[in-house]
């Protein structure tokens, strides 16, 4: 079944880490930014190093995350890459890469953690954070680098091939960043996919429903952990294609000077990405359970305006005192958890224990100690749950187990 999914060695050819010295992040000690040492790191065999000492400009994403915004600092640019000591004949080559002043560099400070890949495209992806934050340790994991020693000289990561992608390409989705994946007969499926919804957006039910039919061989039934990754990632891809297509045709018509328009399809475009993936994952939970013969109810009532995502085995069942608390589930669903997670603590208040699914790497082990003091049973699809660490696992559950516990009914 992990066959079906992208490898990170599918998207990034290297990727590299260090903890930022002053030269990296102090104005006062560079007039410019620089990173060296991607040469010496593994990454500079993926990039251009033309011989006769010209410059070349390659497309980056940087972006700056902390653990308390929602919202990245995010640039896209060009950084200039050349051999420095060109000039010099007597010495060896020394490249390096320079980078703009910018509003990702304004936050940036000595000691922070960088992580940057290079894609097969050769596009560059720099993320930074505070050290030793939660971020740090969620992009170790993700990249599979968390026991890799580091200091301020750039250490290779090396890109284990049993990593998947998805927890990156989500993670970085929901910060409007696209990695540019391409798979086998994509140019015959962006045209099913314009031939079956055109220049229109259609529902995300419809949406969700047409991305299960991408990928044979799946099963709900015997592997619901994998076939409810893979279901979201065919549609994230699918997504992505239909959306290019529909904002192109908006390029295309042209704003003329109305300014106003141009900010609102923007916004619109952000927000439907935001807003979309949580649609997709409630969608394909729900069909997961359905062709599971559970029986639930979604987006139902308990008291008063709590809604929670889903209520097992129903309303009916919940607002019956007589029926059994010890039998009644609910299941709150999010792609991220970060605080939102408390949100199924308000819910349904006869289920003492309430179940969470989330498609969050690496949740720190203080928040997921919280959530079990809290009452809250974290559900993580198996493929993701090798992001976290060992002494988390005990206390996870897998989304097949936690089907199975509503099928014992115990």
């Amino acid at each position: 079944m992990n066959d079906l999914f992208e490898k990170l060695k599918d998207v990034f050819a290297a990727a590299a880490l260090k903890y930022l010295k002053p030269v990296d992040a102090n104005p006062k000690k560079s007039n410019q930014h620089e990173i060296g040492g991607l040469i010496q790191a593994g990454l500079g065999e993926h990039l251009p190093c033309p011989r006769d000492g010209s410059k070349t400009f390659l497309q980056a994403t940087m972006f700056y995350l902390d653990d308390y915004c929602d919202e990245p600092v995010l640039v896209e640019d060009q950084l200039s890459w050349y051999d420095c000591r060109y000039k010099d004949v007597n010495r060896e080559p020394e490249w390096r890469l320079y980078y703009k002043r910018n509003a990702v560099t304004e936050k940036i400070r000595e000691t922070d953690f960088m992580l940057v890949a290079v894609t097969h495209k050769g596009d560059l992806l720099i993320m930074f954070c505070p050290q030793h934050s939660h971020t740090e340790v969620q992009l170790r994991s993700i990249f599979g680098v968390i026991g890799i020693e580091v200091g301020t000289e750039l250490t290779s990561a090396k890109l284990d091939a049993s990593r998947i992608v998805a927890p990156v390409r989500l993670m970085l989705a929901r910060y409007g960043v696209e990695l540019d994946i391409y798979r086998l007969k994509d140019e015959s499926l962006q045209k099913r996919v314009i031939k079956k919804f055109g220049a229109e957006f259609p529902s995300t039910r419809k949406f969700s429903d047409f991305a299960r039919t991408l990928s044979k061989d799946l099963s709900a039934v015997e592997a619901p952990d994998e076939t409810l990754l893979q279901w979201m990632n065919d549609e994230e891809h699918i997504f992505r294609m239909l959306e290019r297509h529909i904002v192109k045709q908006r390029l295309l018509e042209g704003f003329g000077e109305d300014v106003d328009a141009f900010i609102c399809v923007s916004l619109s475009i952000q927000n439907r990405r935001k807003s979309r993936v949580g649609h997709a994952f409630e969608n394909h939970i729900e069909e997961c359970l359905k062709l599971n013969g559970i029986v639930y109810e979604r987006g139902v009532r308990t008291e008063g305006k709590q809604k929670p995502d889903f209520l097992f085995p129903g309303r009916v069942a919940y607002l019956d005192s007589d029926y059994p608390e010890s039998e009644l589930r609910i299941l709150g669903a999010k792609t991220t958890c970060k605080e939102r997670w408390r949100q199924v603590l308000a819910e349904a208040a006869r289920v003492k224990q309430k179940h969470l699914i989330t498609m969050e790497p690496s949740v720190s082990v203080d928040q997921t100690a919280e959530m079990k003091e809290k009452g809250v049973q974290l559900v993580v699809p198996l493929p993701i749950q090798e992001t976290y660490k060992a002494e988390q696992l005990e206390g996870l559950m897998s989304f097949k187990q936690f089907i199975s516990l509503l099928r014992r009914g115990g």
